[in-house]
This record gives structure tokens, sequence and C-alpha cells, in this order.
């Protein structure tokens, strides 16, 4: 099959011929992909941010938003059958360890693992192998490229604003720095699920345009007047402030913006947040940081996806293009999401 793999870091991957993915275990299910999100955590794999925390035998397979038709089943998987549409969670965990039973799949203890960032081959490929603990089901007539980057993306955006939702009651206001990616994804499923006045950060024009369309009651254009602007328009600071971008200072600009016991929910990495301490028993501000989400809320997303509430604006490259793909999102060149099709 042909598959996307990292052979060394700070280059670019390549289009290799390598073996199909095999069962390894009764729960382990391989699933056909029909659609592979490209992440910026991609382009940190790529660079090497990740190396040493996950430390991957090279070569890999990157890709970790996946969805497909379930292909072949071990011999103790019962939620699934061959030939059903499905998305999956992006990190198969025991369902075991105490974490597990609570519900927080991302802290598991067990046996967990991360295909396409952990040392396990991800669905940037025509096949991945997953496990049954993974699968969520979908309506057989979901295309997966439709919905693919919900894995991650999706995921990460709903599971932040679904914690920020007893905080977000009418009259208050919610902030959303970036409007990309997954910030598009976190406006819906504000609009969704909360009251609250939903007000748009991004330095693109384009970006808020659509931020407009899909949720934002205000909109503002990040051109050095950004932090003073949202103050005004929420009376001294955001209830919430979801930064999808927390790199070159903008996570800095999110404290700034956030009100006096008020909530700044980390979502992007790659910058320093520094903070006087006063600012934080002064001020009762919050900071919170969100990797993913949890099984729930990835099924909890399907449901808004499939009524029409939540939905993914993509552009489709096929796997052979999928360096024009990390490219192009390097370049900012991508709205929404990137998505691989085989």
């Amino acid at each position: 099959m042909k598959a996307v793999r990292v052979h060394g870091y700070q280059q670019d991957p390549s289009l290799d011929d390598i073996p199909e993915p095999k069962l390894q275990g009764p729960l382990d299910v391989i699933v056909k992909i029909g659609g592979a999100g490209v992440c910026r955590t991609d382009l940190h794999i790529v660079n090497g941010d990740w190396k040493d925390i996950q430390n991957p035998d090279l070569p890999y397979v990157i890709g970790h938003e996946n969805a497909g038709w379930v292909h072949e089943v071990g011999d103790a998987v019962t939620n699934v059958s061959v030939g059903d549409t499905v998305i999956l969670h992006p990190q198969p965990s025991c369902g075991l360890c105490l974490a597990c039973r609570a519900g927080r799949d991302m802290q598991c203890t067990g046996d967990a693992f991360f295909p396409g960032l952990s040392n396990n081959d991800g669905g940037m490929a025509e096949y991945l192998r997953t496990t049954a603990r993974a699968c969520v089901k979908l309506n057989p007539d979901t295309n997966p490229a439709d919905v693919a980057a919900l894995a991650d993306a999706g995921i990460t955006a709903y599971h932040a604003v679904r914690k920020a939702v007893p905080y977000l009651y009418p009259g208050t206001s919610a902030v959303v720095i970036g409007a990309g990616g997954l910030g598009h994804i976190g406006i819906q499923a504000l609009a969704a699920l909360t009251a609250t006045k939903i007000i748009v950060v991004d330095k693109n024009k384009d970006a808020l345009e659509l931020a407009k369309q899909i949720g934002a009651d205000e909109t503002v254009l990040a051109d050095g007047d950004q932090v003073g602007t949202v103050q005004e328009l929420t009376g001294g600071g955001a209830t919430v402030v979801f930064d999808f971008v927390a790199e070159q200072g903008v996570e800095l600009e999110a404290w700034q913006m956030t009100g006096p016991a008020g909530y700044q929910f980390v979502l992007g990495y790659g910058g320093q947040f520094q903070a006087p301490t006063l600012d934080f028993v002064a001020g009762e501000k919050n900071v919170i940081g969100n990797i993913v989400g949890t099984y729930n809320d990835l099924a909890e997303l399907m449901v808004l996806a499939q009524a029409g509430k939540v939905t993914l604006h993509t552009q489709q490259y096929s796997l052979d293009n999928a360096l024009d793909a990390l490219h192009d999102l390097d370049a900012v060149k991508v709205r929404g999401r990137a998505i691989l099709v085989p």
C-alpha cells in the first residue's frame, strides 16, 4: 500500500510502498482509510518537536485524524463489523485503568497508543491498524473525507468548549483566537452549545468572513490593536478565551484578553506563557490546557456533525499529493482543513 512516511526530521516525508498492517490482537481493527486530516501537529512531527516525547522508530507513517471503513476485525471485536463506516478516536486506550474508567481517555496509563504520533503507523496511508475501543460508528452514507479531521482537530476544539460550557451562560463572552482548522470548529461548537457572545480574532480577513457565516457575533482583525478592541467589546476582558494559536506572543495577548475571574483555554502550542503571579491572584484568572478529548466527546461531536450543526470546511488532496498538502498548510494556504483521500 501507499503511505506517507517520515524518514528523518526537518526533511520532507516520502510516499512509500509498504506492506498493509496486520491484526496483532483480538480487539484490533484494520480500517480502509477514506480520509486523513493534515494537521499542524504533523508539521511539528516532521520538524522533530515530538521526537523526545514519543520517540518513534523511523521511518514511520504519520496521520492521526482518520476515518474510513472497517476492513478486518479481531476475534473479540463486537462493536463494529466489516464494511461499517467509522471515525477513529486518535488514541486507542486500554479501558481498564482508572483514567479510562473515569472517561479520561487521553490520560490512559495502560496500553494506549497514538497512531501517527507514537511508535505506531498512522493513517496517511491506504489502511490503518487501530482497536475496537477507538471506533465510533457513523451513518453508512457518511463520506469519511468529510469528517476525518473531526477525529483530532474537531474533538480538541469540542473538548475545550465542552469544559467551558458551565461558564458561558447568557450575558457572557467568548473569544476565539484563530479561525483556522481548529478554530472554525470551535466557533460552531460554541454556537451549538452555548448562548455566549462569540468574538473571533484572526489576521486573515477571509477567515473572519467565514467566522461570521458560522456563528461569530463579532470579528476582530489582528492588526496590532486586537487586544484593546477585544477589551472594549467585552467590557474589560472575556469570560473565556480559546487560544488556538498560542505562539509568537499570541498566548500573552490571550491572557490580556481574559477578564477577571475568566478562563484562558490553551489549545495551540509552540509559544511560552508567562504572567506575573499577582495577575493570577488579583484577577483570579485561570489558565487551562487541553489535549485532544474523550471518546464521548467524539461521539457527541459526531451527533452535531450529522445534524449539520458542525461542518468541516475542507480542501482535499490525493494521497499522491500529500507533500503539497503539508507545504500548503505550512504556508497558511489552507482555509479550514486539508484532507488526504487515498
